[in-house]
């Protein structure tokens, strides 16, 4: 569904075929580039309301993560290797996530960037700015609503919420600037794994599994699960909204965004833009060269 007049500048709306065929392109990667490009014009062009739902749900997902996270540090203490094991409970939010297609944050730093740097026209950045604005703030009261619910519901024993409490003051251990730069390494990763999913097929799931368990082992901070956790530390008293927002939520949102968009995508672009820019002389070279020959034997003729 798309609102009224809401459409992204590109060739296509124009009346411009784009060539998607991964032979007719000069690189396998031009190929995922465009592929990803295209669902990314088609999420900036999606009703607000919409894409508002869907990050609702995408938050409250991923209190999944948490939940995995803190049921097997409470039930593995002890166990050789359980930091392994805990920590895969991380990847739990992040399968239903994506696997049901609704909308991260994060994810979007790559995916809808594309067209936007593809195309950098002003509306291009208008519609990038309000899928950004709706989507993180579906995913934030989606991360409210399933802090609200581990706290307050009788859902969970006592060792099970006291694993909760662990896992979020350690996240809070950390100053601003290792937030910050955290932040920008698990936002490359998630780039990393939204470029990998075109050539994936049925191994997605092994993707999204091991990229995110390894967030998550590298104990990187990622806004949206990381807003769960600290959430919860608020709803039980234990920190104030102030520092929810510093040193937490400010120094993460802005590493996600730098690495999933600034690092990640526009290195990839740059790459795609030159190999399509080669392909373009080449073509011209070979269509002068024709027509030479042609102007040629017209003469001789």
């Amino acid at each position: 569904m798309k609102e009224d007049n809401v459409e992204v500048d590109s060739e296509e709306n124009e009346g411009e075929e784009i060539e998607v065929n991964e032979e007719a392109l000069p690189s396998r990667a031009a190929a995922i580039h465009e592929e990803i490009r295209q669902d990314g014009e088609k999420e900036l062009e999606r009703d607000s309301l919409a894409l508002l739902f869907s990050a609702i749900a995408a938050g409250l997902s991923m209190g999944a993560s948490l939940m995995a996270k803190g049921i097997f540090q409470a039930h593995l203490a002890g166990v050789p290797g359980a930091y392994l094991f805990e920590n895969l409970g991380y990847t739990f939010g992040f399968i239903i996530v994506i696997m049901a297609r609704q909308q991260l944050f994060t994810e979007n730093t790559v995916t809808a960037v594309l067209p936007v740097m593809h195309k950098p026209t002003g509306s291009n950045f208008l519609l990038l700015l309000r899928l950004w604005s709706v989507v993180l703030l579906g995913n934030l009261a989606g991360t409210a609503l399933a802090s609200l619910a581990f706290t307050h519901m009788p859902i969970f024993d006592e060792a099970t919420r006291q694993a909760f409490m662990a896992i979020s003051h350690k996240v809070m251990e950390h100053t601003p600037g290792e937030m910050f730069a955290n932040a920008i390494v698990s936002g490359w990763i998630i780039a990393t794994m939204v470029w990998m999913f075109p050539s994936a097929g049925a191994a997605k799931i092994w993707i999204i599994i091991l990229m995110t368990w390894l967030v998550a082992l590298g104990d990187l901070a990622h806004i949206v699960v990381g807003s769960v956790e600290v959430l919860y530390l608020v709803f039980n008293g234990a920190i104030s909204w102030q520092e929810f927002i510093w040193p937490f939520a400010l120094p993460t949102l802005a590493g996600n965004i730098i690495g999933g968009t600034f690092i990640f995508a526009v290195i990839s672009h740059t790459q795609i833009r030159n190999d399509m820019s080669t392909r373009q002389k080449a073509q011209a070279k070979a269509e002068a060269k024709k027509r030479r020959k042609n102007e040629k034997e017209k003469d001789e003729g």
